[in-house]
């Protein structure tokens, strides 16, 4: 018996068409698309001073998806610089502001502007989207942020109990033993949280002799997710673990996979994505790994038009087993990237997909500054362990690393030395916010 298909296919549709019924196809896909972005374009023309700039000399009427390529990207620095020029309404009508603090110390923060229906746009796409993992009548444990009206959980809050479910807000997990305690007696079935801290949840857990739980369904979101982190989840809580894919840019949610399990089906009726060479800014084939950028299509506030994500993806060629129409996008690599080299680099899912293998490590912290000597470089690796800390424990971290072939041979060369600094926990490091966790580069901070 086959999958059903992602429940984000008839909301699609019924926004293109006015109808979820029936067949969706690509054409009716792109050629909504296609006016959608010419109406963009028109309204951050008329409506922002920023784009205006941007766009100076050059020919925006777009006749078919191809010439968005003659258009100059939108990066992370021009929101940091012009938040506010790139506003196409009136401040009195902004509802909600995000602020992005950069990674590390310094650096400016990028602000995000949203309107009433903007964050509209949110909740229904996450009432639609999670039909695929959630029923009417399930009780839905969220552990990200939520208690101020508008930020990411109250909203999903919103979109469960239009689908008929119960959205419970427990915040970030800083209290694994409570958390599990009020799973149990708000009878809850699914999770929705932060892949780091479920795996916390899950580690305590095993380490109790405690009653099982009734999962059907895990969401993860707001980082990158270890292929090592959902196998555990799909063993230690016996149920199937999803992906989401988002970030505030993009007005939270983007994608999500369905019971196939391969690859996020995209919001195609509010965003365009695009994949390019991140070298030379063009286009690639389908299949080949490249940058996302992406194009609001149905927000007022603060459009984005082909905003560069540093995020690295591919759209999945063939379909999918759910028969859907939508494009799948391959699930997202790290986005941050720390060279050592021209040519080598590191990011912090290497180190997730080799230490999140090892069942003691609860959650960890890279750094990188530089060395006493030209070209060496000094990697500090702070590591939560549940419980003591032996030597035997400390030697499969330290050999963990060696799995990570940039560490590796830059460890032989002498340009990379490593210090461990090992605490011993029987609960997660507590966050205080869904930044995704990054290698922090110090390297000429000082």
């Amino acid at each position: 018996m086959g999958i059903k298909t992602t429940s984000l296919e008839p909301w699609i549709k019924g926004k293109i068409t006015g109808d979820s019924s029936g067949i969706l196809t690509r054409k009716q896909i792109e050629d909504y698309q296609l006016g959608k972005l010419q109406e963009t374009l028109n309204w951050v023309i008329s409506k922002s001073r920023f784009y205006p700039r941007l766009y100076s000399g050059l020919e925006c009427e777009i006749s078919s998806l191809q010439d968005m390529n003659r258009l100059p990207f939108t990066t992370s620095e021009d929101l940091k610089d012009n938040p506010l020029d790139f506003l196409c309404v009136s401040q009195n009508h902004i509802d909600r502001i995000v602020t992005l603090q950069s990674s590390g110390t310094t650096g400016k923060p990028k602000r995000l502007f949203f309107t009433e229906s903007d964050q509209e746009l949110t909740i229904d796409f996450f009432h639609h989207g999670i039909l695929t993992l959630v029923r009417p009548q399930d009780r839905v444990l969220i552990m990200l942020p939520g208690e101020i009206p508008g930020s990411v959980g109250d909203l999903l809050r919103l979109g469960l109990e239009r689908a008929g479910a119960t959205g419970i807000v427990h915040g970030l997990v800083n209290n694994p033993e409570a958390a599990l305690e009020q799973i149990k007696r708000d009878n809850i079935n699914v999770l929705v949280g932060i892949p780091t801290q479920v795996l916390g949840l899950a580690r305590f857990k095993d380490s109790k002799d405690s009653s099982p739980l009734r999962l059907r369904s895990i969401l993860l979101s707001t980082d990158y997710v270890p292929l090592a982190i959902v196998q555990e989840l799909e063993s230690s809580f016996g149920c199937k673990v999803f992906n989401h894919y988002g970030m505030t840019e993009m007005g939270l949610g983007v994608g999500l996979e369905c019971e196939g399990f391969c690859g996020y089906h995209l919001r195609e009726a509010d965003l365009y994505i695009e994949i390019i060479d991140p070298s030379s800014g063009m286009p690639v084939m389908d299949g080949q790994l490249g940058e996302v950028v992406f194009t609001t299509l149905t927000r007022s506030a603060m459009p984005l038009i082909r905003y560069r994500t540093g995020d690295r993806s591919r759209f999945i060629p063939g379909p999918c087993a759910c028969q859907t129409v939508l494009k799948r996008l391959e699930l997202i690599k790290s986005r941050d990237r720390v060279y050592l080299t021209e040519d080598d680099y590191l990011t912090m899912a290497d180190f997730d997909e080799v230490l999140f293998v090892l069942d003691n490590v609860l959650d960890f912290e890279v750094t990188l500054t530089e060395g006493m000597h030209a070209n060496e470089n000094l990697l500090q690796l702070d590591v939560q362990v549940r419980g003591p800390i032996s030597w035997e424990v400390k030697r499969n971290i330290q050999q963990a690393l060696n799995n990570i072939p940039v560490v590796r041979e830059a460890r032989q060369s002498g340009r990379l030395k490593i210090f461990f600094y090992f605490e011993a926990s029987s609960v997660m490091i507590s966050r205080k916010s869904t930044a995704k966790r990054q290698i922090q580069d110090k390297r000429g901070s000082g």
